[in-house]
């Protein structure tokens, strides 16, 4: 069975928030899930490691980033993005 490209974010994302996969809701935000700036940079590394992808990030001004993590679902999408730019 073939994990979604969601439900391995979601995994990421639950194990720096010490969380159960099932409470991390891809309308979460990452502030939501008690996800501080270390977390953030940490989870990204994590992200980049499991797509094999290099995130657009600028962990000194997030915001401002091309990466958007306003949300889980926006996480996904942005790399889902990120893979399918790769593929070319």
């Amino acid at each position: 069975m073939t994990v979604s490209v969601q439900d391995r974010i979601i995994a990421i994302i639950a194990e720096q928030a010490v969380l159960d996969p099932e409470q991390v809701l891809p309308s979460s935000s990452l502030e939501d899930l008690g996800i501080d700036s270390l977390g953030l940079v940490e989870s990204i590394f994590a992200i980049e490691e499991a797509f094999d992808i290099t995130v657009p990030f600028n962990a000194n001004d997030p915001v401002q980033s091309e990466f958007d993590i306003s949300s889980v679902a926006a996480i996904v999408r942005a790399v889902e993005t990120l893979i399918a730019d790769q593929k070319g």
